[in-house]
């Protein structure tokens, strides 16, 4: 029997022409939802907080290694984590949707385009925070669950109205992309274990922090360049529109590259690793010459380098740190 059968008959022509019809729509509907579910928790900007505080839970365990720290709440803080990162990116889009719409690579985003009402994303948005800072609590403790609040609130409540209103916003964003570094140091212990007189695991990780705080700079000012006509249209105070040469936006990604050089460089100090050491050395003026190179020329092409660049130094620094500057008892050296 066929599977387009009822008892046995064949179905009628005309319904088997409207199931076939139909199929398609499905299959766009959920591709459709699927993308829209991508647009609203943003998943490389989660994957890239989750990096971070699992880097920081690593290298906090320094130099006893993992021991104490079940995996099973490793794996907690990460789901809480991810949750709440979810959820400042709805917020941040409800909070945004005017502006939105107002730029093209934005304007197709779920609550700007209408398709998610502005309550049913409220609705999501404080069920992700609630659930999300539960879990981290339930497997991190209070005050990692407050670095992670913490964290929404910076980004949420402050950085997202800075933008339409000082460039100053760029600042306090990366100290919002920064502090889930402290998630992970509260939840391995960090404070115990540094009244306890371990200073290693506390040095890698703000290392770790400052790090990051630094890579935002050239990071979005790249952003900030490609995309400058657009955020004036929004009406967005970035650097590059109300400096239109982008002298400013190019000398501090040039500072904060320099400055991520040495910073870098202490990250390998706690674990006396080499190799995290040349690595963190390498990736870092690579950094710093291509934020030179955007300095330089200021116009896209750079900016598109340095945005590469970005990408690719991040995701070889957090490897780096992970591998070879975790927990001196895997014998990393």
């Amino acid at each position: 029997m066929s599977r387009l059968t009822t008892s046995g008959q064949p179905l009628p022509g005309g319904m088997l022409a409207a199931v076939s019809a139909d199929m398609p729509a499905i299959t766009n509907s959920r591709v459709v939802r699927l993308a829209d579910v991508s647009q609203l928790v943003r998943p490389r900007i989660a994957l890239m907080v989750l990096v971070t505080v699992f880097a920081a839970i690593w290298l906090t365990a320094q130099p006893v290694g993992m021991s104490g720290i079940s995996w099973l709440a490793v794996a907690g803080v990460l789901v809480g984590t991810a949750l709440v990162a979810a959820s400042s990116s709805i917020a941040n889009q409800i909070l945004e949707r005017d502006s939105d719409r107002l730029m093209a690579r934005t304007a197709s985003r779920p609550v700007a385009a209408g398709r998610l009402s502005v309550s049913r994303a409220w609705l999501v948005t404080v069920l992700s925070l609630l659930v999300g800072a539960a879990v981290v609590w339930g497997f991190g403790g209070p005050a990692a669950m407050l670095a992670a609040v913490a964290t929404w609130v910076l980004y949420v409540a402050v950085y997202t109205p800075l933008k339409q209103r000082t460039p100053l916003n760029t600042a306090v964003g990366a100290v919002a992309g920064g502090l889930p570094v402290a998630i992970g140091w509260f939840a391995a212990d960090g404070p115990a274990r540094l009244a306890a007189g371990d200073m290693v695991g506390g040095l890698a990780v703000a290392a770790l922090g400052t790090v990051l705080y630094l890579w935002q700079f050239p990071h979005f000012m790249a952003i900030a360049w490609l995309y400058r006509r657009q955020y004036a249209a929004a009406g967005l105070q970035m650097l590059t529109v109300v400096d239109p040469s982008g002298l400013r936006a190019a000398g501090q990604a040039l500072a904060a590259a320099l400055a991520m050089v040495p910073v870098s460089l202490v990250l390998a100090v706690p674990s006396a690793s080499t190799r995290l050491f040349l690595t963190a050395a390498v990736a870092s003026i690579v950094y710093a010459g291509a934020s030179a190179w955007f300095a330089f020329r200021r116009d896209d092409r750079s900016a598109r380098l340095l945005l590469l660049t970005s990408l690719g130094v991040l995701l070889v620094l957090m490897s780096a740190a992970v591998t070879f500057g975790g927990p001196a008892v895997l014998g990393q050296a």
